[in-house]
């Protein structure tokens, strides 16, 4: 049976109902790990051996974070300094995470039009989103599309919430049914 790990990287979990809402969402499937980042780690301090149990103990790992000034939030990047180490991740011996699969679940609170190039061609998501993009292609993840929810500030008045939240969860159910 697969196991989701969701990694969840958001400073103000308490005060965000778009991931709040989303997480809990996540939490309907029995084999999913919701692991808080700030939560446990709000010293920075992170317990590499412990992180790396994790990785190791699921197959599908979800980064659920808000897009924070064109980034993500800071532990998630020391998470990924600090965690997929040489050897463990990468190298000649850093196997570990090959053929598991990784998917982002971000949010953004401006719209859109706001992630669009100067001229017009597409959207910059995936180009902000590039370092773990290649943090996966270097590590042996099979690195999914991410999905993202724009301007999240009017999702619920724009009813944009639970779509977007069904089809985090559809793509979560065929992930589950890949052989």
């Amino acid at each position: 049976m697969k196991r989701i790990l969701v990694l969840l990287a958001h400073p103000l979990i308490e005060s965000s109902t778009i991931n709040r809402t989303l997480v809990e969402a996540l939490t309907k499937h029995d084999q999913t790990t919701i692991h808080n980042l700030y939560q446990t780690y709000p010293d920075f301090q992170v317990d590499v051996e412990q992180e790396k149990k994790l990785l190791l103990c699921h197959n599908i790992i979800i980064f659920v974070f808000p897009i924070y000034w064109y980034s993500t939030p800071s532990l998630l990047k020391e998470w990924q300094d600090r965690v997929l180490e040489y050897g463990f991740a990468y190298g000649t011996k850093g196997n570990k995470l090959h053929g598991k699969t990784l998917l982002c679940m971000t949010s953004t609170g401006s719209p859109e039009s706001t992630y669009q190039s100067d001229d017009n061609q597409g959207s910059i998501m995936k180009t902000l989103l590039m370092p773990i993009e290649k943090m996966a292609q270097d590590t042996g993840f099979n690195y999914i599309e991410p999905l993202t929810l724009y301007g999240s500030r009017t999702a619920i008045e724009e009813d944009r919430l639970t779509p977007h939240i069904n089809h985090c969860l559809n793509k979560i159910n065929a992930l589950l049914s890949e052989e």
